[in-house]
């Protein structure tokens, strides 16, 4: 149990605050452009539509990210969700804003061939309805065609999406739906009035206002609540309708309303917001490539920006140790993201037809993405239907992008495939994030496809038998199958043949392939590498983010700029250090497993064959070889992590380590207290017998370590305050095994406290309860004036097997955060004992804690009278508290 003064609430705040002033402003500002544009019917232009666009990316954009980072932080599963998808909204909608004042500059006119005008169109191959002569005027500014419909596109998966999130968001509060649903109008007539009157636009001012008026009100209101932590202004708390509360398991179930996930409570679950992008983006692709954009140049800001949301959702799976959603976002956010650039390109090429048809047979790239859906699906055969539905349409998805389809079906198939896995995705985001608030499974998603014991079987077949299987090791991370699928990409995409290096079209059209695939989603994947904490951390990825940037700089961009003589002689210097450096990741890869060191061996001769290039001497036909081999040991790898790192076990094999590391035991420290193990009988029995002596032991609960102390020595209790340097009017609670202690104790309970405690503990919460004889016949005695304050005590029933076992031996204990007063909270034993070990009589060592933050603290001593208090927001947000008590007042009526 943490200490009051070290409320944890207060590192994350309240970021509603942030998230819907961010929307306020953002709709303000849009606001006094409408208003202005209706009354002087002069649209804004130049400069002035620049700096909006500037200030709703900053506002809008970036201030609303942060708000949406801090949510999931906050386990705030629609609020994180709600945030960083508006943050990109009005992102997006600020680059609109950005396109708009750049292209009311007066363009250049030059006459260009017909056939010019057929890459403007090149998503539908409509042109041959055209009546195009030899030469036709077109601007030089091409890519700033179709804003209008590019802006449409963007907002209409927006206004469904916002939709879907007013009406989540009814289920909590009744402020949210309010905002959102004004955003959802607001979209609605600023879609319209891009292509209607100004009439649209006088009603989307008055729903911006409305958007800025509910935004204070529930700003103030979240502040005055972080604030006071009570409900000083009505609207949070209390939702709308309570239908998604209907159903849920009753008291005697084994699964309690307040009982928290284990090792996910740390950050909220991000699949609704990954699913969230993958409605926006094939919703855009789906409207260009049925010829309603002539050019992707402002559809490319728009996917951009989604993307970096998905990876967003990617990050914070990693964070949740969910290696698939990790790999899953991750890998949809490089499609989306080379896509949006590739047709960028293809926009604002300006190449005869036959040159851009035959540049992009040669690119075999968008293979790689094939097997990696197919991977998915794989994967996925663990999860649910719909979660294998959603995979095998992204398959579908990446088939029709293969480049060698004839351009006349190419389009249609990309169209119809980016319409099916829109809705698909649409119903994910629904699906997940109703079922992710009402933590049940109200939204039907299907039955798992596949036991997990018969997958694990089918991986298995290929092994002798069942004992290979074995755990994975500490250098296994989630985020390995990412990295072997954006090297994959940029390997199978880097591969050409000679005649392919003389076409400008390939040139140009290979250089988002290699460069977003291996540099920029791979520098995405070192930071994950980084957090993940192994050993060698994020060497490997780091150094091929600059082989794969430097190689389309060469071989790509190089051949398009014809880069001299001299200039080529650099990069055979650059290529002979990277030789050089990838050896020693060779040696790295010597101690994680034969599938890595295979892969840095390849990439040795792969580089071997970058430096020939340099000096001309290139064997293509070798070069295409070692690429290919590269990209197969690439989709193996991936597949291999991804399983592995769903069941946590090695079920295909990766090989072992060529260099394992020697322990060398002398070299360990003498510890400065005893240790424990808790998986061993005996050591809980030891640590029971160290309270029972009167000492002060650290311990494990559900939520962070705590100092425990027994309840039959209160001079031990008066030690826990010396170590700490506790204040001492600060009160410490009693941590008991189950609730039926309290039965047998007799307290003077009402029906609606007894059921209220029924439905949250075991869990992370505590409750304030009045002081009483009872005490006595529970067994705290001679701690009675010890523990809690006059009147009253909080008690604690963790979720935690060792620490109820550890209770029943001992008897109540009194425990309080195992940290420095004013510090923050230990979640490893190792915290504990480089903290406070020295001053303790011993630690239960169980590893990581299940939480950061410590229990959410309710005052249940008004409950009679139908109110409870959030005295410190915990691990339990306080909303879900509130309505667990709402729940339970409903069935004592």
């Amino acid at each position: 149990m943490a200490s009051s003064d070290g409320f944890p609430a207060s590192f994350y705040g309240e970021p509603g605050v942030l998230g819907m002033l961010s929307n306020g402003i953002s709709a303000f500002l849009v606001l006094l452009q409408n208003f202005h544009t209706a009354h002087t019917g002069t649209a804004p232009a130049g400069v002035e539509n620049i700096l909006a666009g500037v200030h709703l990316i900053l506002i809008g954009g970036v201030c609303q990210l942060v708000a949406g980072m801090l949510s999931f932080r906050k386990y705030d599963h629609l609020s994180g969700t709600a945030f960083i998808g508006y943050a990109a909204l009005w992102g997006s909608y600020g680059a609109t804003r950005i396109y708009f004042g750049a292209s009311t500059q007066t363009p250049t006119i030059v006459p260009l061939p017909a056939q010019i005008m057929n890459n403007l169109s090149l998503s539908t191959n409509m042109t041959s309805n055209m009546s195009l002569t030899a030469t036709m005027v077109i601007p030089v500014f091409h890519v700033c065609l179709s804003i209008k419909e590019t802006a449409i596109a963007g907002l209409v998966p927006y206004i469904l999406l916002s939709f879907l999130l007013a009406f989540c968001s009814a289920t909590v509060n009744y402020i949210m739906p309010l905002v959102f649903g004004a955003i959802t109008a607001t979209l609605v007539f600023e879609a319209v009035g891009l292509v209607a009157s100004s009439w649209a636009l006088v009603v989307s001012g008055v729903l911006e206002l409305l958007i800025l008026i509910f935004a204070i009100y529930g700003s103030a209101a979240l502040l005055g609540k972080g604030l006071t932590q009570r409900l000083v202004l009505k609207g949070f708390g209390t939702p709308l309708f309570s239908v998604l509360l209907l159903g849920t398991t009753n008291s005697s179930s084994a699964h309690k309303i307040g009982q928290e996930k284990k090792k996910n409570t740390k950050y909220a679950e991000p699949m609704a917001l990954g699913f969230f992008c993958d409605t926006v983006a094939p919703f855009i692709f789906a409207f260009y490539s049925f010829g309603y954009m002539k050019s992707f140049g402002v559809g490319v800001a728009w996917v951009s920006i989604i993307t970096v949301a998905q990876l967003f959702s990617s990050y914070y799976a990693h964070l949740r140790q969910d290696c698939y959603h990790t790999t899953k976002f991750g890998l949809h956010a490089t499609y989306w993201l080379i896509k949006a650039w590739d047709e960028f390109v293809l926009s604002a090429l300006v190449l005869g037809d036959g040159k851009v048809a035959s540049g992009r047979e040669a690119m075999v790239g968008n293979w790689f993405f094939v097997m990696a859906g197919v991977m998915l699906c794989v994967g996925s055969l663990n999860t649910d239907v719909l979660e294998l539905i959603h995979n095998m349409l992204f398959v579908l998805l990446t088939l029709s992008t293969i480049p060698q389809i004839a351009l006349q079906g190419y389009y249609i198939f990309f169209g119809v495939a980016c319409s099916l896995f829109t809705a698909a995705s649409l119903y994910c985001t629904f699906s997940r994030l109703i079922n992710t608030i009402a933590e049940k499974s109200l939204i039907p998603v299907g039955h798992q496809p596949i036991s997990s014991e018969m997958l694990k079987k089918a991986l298995m077949c290929c092994r002798a038998n069942q004992g290979d299987q074995e755990a994975l090791t500490q250098t296994d991370q989630g985020s390995d199958a990412l990295f072997y699928i954006s090297n994959g990409v940029a390997a199978l995409s880097a591969l050409h043949a000679r005649s392919s290096s003389l076409n400008p079209a390939f040139l140009h059209l290979t250089v988002p392939w290699v460069l977003i695939s291996g540099a920029i989603i791979q520098a995405y994947v070192s930071r994950l590498q980084v957090t993940g904490g192994g050993r060698f951390g994020s060497v490997i990825p780091t150094i091929y983010v600059a082989v794969w940037a430097t190689w389309t700089w060469f071989r790509f961009s190089g051949n398009l700029l014809q880069l001299s003589a001299e200039a080529a002689y650099g990069f055979t210097a650059g290529a002979i250090a990277l030789l050089v450096i990838n050896a020693f990741l060779m040696l790295i890869a010597a101690y994680r497993n034969l599938v890595l060191l295979f892969l840095t061996s390849v990439m040795e001769v792969v580089l071997v064959c970058f430096l020939l290039s340099t000096l001309q001497r290139l064997p293509y036909e070798f070069e295409i070889a070692m690429l290919a081999l590269f990209s197969i040991i690439c989709i193996y790898g991936a597949l291999a992590s991804l399983v592995n790192c769903i069941f946590s076990h090695r079920l295909l094999p990766m090989g072992p380590p060529l260099i394992k590391e020697k322990v060398r035991w002398e070299s360990v420290p003498e510890l400065p207290c005893p240790v424990a193990n808790s998986r061993l009988t005996s050591s809980l029995m030891r640590i029971a017998g160290l309270l029972e002596e009167g000492g002060v032991c650290g311990v494990p609960t559900d939520t962070v370590y705590a100092l425990a102390a027994s309840c039959k020595n209160p001079r031990a209790i008066e030690n826990i305050y010396n170590i700490k340097d506790r204040p001492a009017e600060k009160p410490i609670c009693i941590c008991i095994s189950n609730v039926e202690q309290l039965v047998e104790a007799k307290p003077p309970f009402s029906p609606l406290l007894w059921e209220f405690m029924r439905n949250v503990y075991p869990g992370g919460i505590s409750c304030i309860v009045s002081k009483g004889d009872w005490l006595f016949k529970l067994g705290v005695g001679p701690a009675y004036d010890r523990v809690g304050t006059k009147d009253s005590i909080m008690i604690r029933v963790p979720d935690h097997t060792v620490t109820g076992h550890l209770c029943d031996i001992t008897g109540p204990l009194a425990i309080t955060s195992a940290n420095p007063s004013g510090e923050p909270d230990s979640t490893h034993h190792t915290m504990v004992i480089n903290r406070l070990g020295h001053k303790l009589q011993g630690v239960l060592c169980d590893g990581d804690s299940n939480e950061v933050v410590a229990s959410t603290v309710v005052n249940c001593l008004k409950i009679d009278e139908g109110t409870i208090t959030i005295v410190r927001e915990g691990c339990v947000p306080a909303v879900k508290v509130h309505q667990i008590f709402e729940r339970v007042k409903s069935t004592m009526v």
